[in-house]
């Protein structure tokens, strides 16, 4: 497959999120897809798992022991896992999306990862007409959480450290903005969230409990971010009290992937994005921690293959 855009989500996880044309396409790969040469494809943050575990054998092979990251991870001959760095890349069917029409190629991009990564829960745990979903964070996974969930039909609230974000989150579609901060705006929403997804990846200063008293009955407060530092202490009382699950989540599966592309086809949704050459990454990585980008850089391959594919 040959990449144009790749989506820039942090620091340490570069170019895991790839679009690109396919080039070659095996002969098993064509008979289980249907790929052919030509196809807009996709591949994730994951790019192989045993296939032969419980996980694998259920659509959660996003969660098998085994599983590789697309980036600098060993496959079981000892081949490291490149991303998207190169003009082209060879991946397993298993892990290649095929993209709507309707999605340019620059938005898909981020959707691969950063999307999957808050569709999985809001899609697992029932996000739909009728309930109240907490978004924690507005960044590049917060953005999407927001779209997403209202996609879904969902009355949703982003839970944000930020006074300043609230336009840009009324703007995604949000229908509430909380400041986290503000102690009687978190006590006016106490035990009514069914759902909170937490998208960030800090937790000095972080008020998991206040949190978790913000769900109802037996609501579920799903935490995706993965910061350095354990998230802190809770007692028994701060989930027994209202019967809430404290779960995770890791990116999402192929079956999810192909929804989530679908919804976003359907609905119209397109994050907001930063387009830049892939000549340029250097000032990508210094933007990021900065903290410039609104709410996902995209780099665009501008370097020239090696060979008519990509392969050699």
């Amino acid at each position: 497959m040959v990449p144009p855009p790749i989506s820039h989500n942090s620091l340490n996880d570069v170019v895991h999120e790839i679009i690109g044309k396919a080039v070659r396409v095996g002969t098993a790969a064509a008979e289980k897809t249907g790929f052919k040469v030509g196809d807009r494809v996709g591949v994730g943050a994951h790019i192989w798992s045993c296939g032969e575990c419980q996980a694998c054998k259920t659509d959660n092979e996003n969660y098998c022991p085994k599983g590789l990251d697309t980036y600098n991870s060993p496959y079981p001959d000892g081949i490291i896992s490149q991303g998207g760095f190169s003009t082209a890349i060879r991946a397993d069917h298993r892990f290649v999306f095929p993209i709507p029409e309707k999605i340019k190629s620059e938005h898909a991009a981020s959707m691969l990862c950063a999307g999957l990564t808050v569709f999985s829960p809001l899609i697992r745990n029932g996000c739909g007409p009728g309930k109240k979903v907490g978004v924690v964070g507005l960044g590049g996974l917060g953005h999407y959480g927001v779209m997403f969930a209202k996609a879904f039909g969902a009355e949703v609230y982003v839970l944000s450290h930020s006074p300043q974000k609230e336009a840009d989150a009324k703007k995604l579609g949000a229908d509430h903005f909380i400041v986290t901060s503000d102690k009687s705006q978190m006590e006016k929403i106490q035990y009514s969230l069914n759902l909170i997804v937490s998208t960030v990846d800090v937790t000095e200063g972080y008020p998991l409990k206040d949190f978790l008293s913000l769900l109802f009955v037996n609501g579920v407060f799903v935490n995706v971010g993965i910061p350095d530092s354990p998230l802190p202490q809770i007692g028994p009382f701060d989930i027994v009290a209202n019967g809430a699950h404290l779960a995770g989540s890791l990116i999402g599966s192929k079956k999810e992937a192909i929804q989530m592309l679908q919804l976003a086809a359907d609905k119209g949704i397109e994050p907001w994005i930063e387009v830049m050459p892939m000549s340029k990454v250097k000032e990508a990585v210094e933007g990021m921690k900065e903290g410039k980008p609104k709410y996902r850089y995209v780099l665009v391959q501008d370097f020239v293959p090696t060979g008519r594919s990509g392969f050699h």
